[in-house]
């Protein structure tokens, strides 16, 4: 039975799964196969200068509940899913609070998912936007 078959694991779960993106301070809010939900607070360690928040920071939020999005959505056989391409827009500096990331499945195929990801501020702004494409692993026979 595939992930988006099975009751969903509890976002701490998830997130367990994903050491890097709890190094980081990444949290799990909301994870369903058509949303997953997270955020990070802005802290000085993860900035660069002038107090703005590390655009690979960004890149790594929108990465990890990317990830969960598109592992939720793997069809039957999968093994899990890994992502090959991502394209990050970047549209204004985060200099406080904590950024929310919104995950929703553009393309739900068998080799291939593509996520889209929405980066907003405290205030609701868009600061970001990513499109990821996650390739489908299957477990090799023999």
């Amino acid at each position: 039975m595939s992930p988006s078959e099975q009751a969903a694991p509890a976002p701490a779960e998830l997130l367990a799964a994903m050491p890097f993106a709890g190094a980081l301070g990444i949290e799990l809010h909301e994870a369903t196969a058509g949303r997953a939900v997270g955020s990070l607070a802005w802290s000085p360690d993860t900035c660069t200068v002038g107090g703005a928040l590390h655009g690979g920071a960004l890149m790594a939020l929108a990465d990890s509940v990317g990830a969960v999005c598109a592992y939720l959505n793997l069809p039957e056989g999968a093994s899990g899913t890994s992502t090959v391409e991502s394209k990050t827009n970047f549209l204004r500096a985060v200099t406080a609070g904590r950024v929310h990331a919104t995950a929703r499945p553009l393309h739900v195929g068998g080799t291939l998912l593509v996520v889209q990801t929405d980066l907003r501020d405290d205030r609701d702004r868009l600061v970001g936007q990513t499109t990821q494409t996650q390739i489908v692993l299957r477990k090799n026979a023999g």
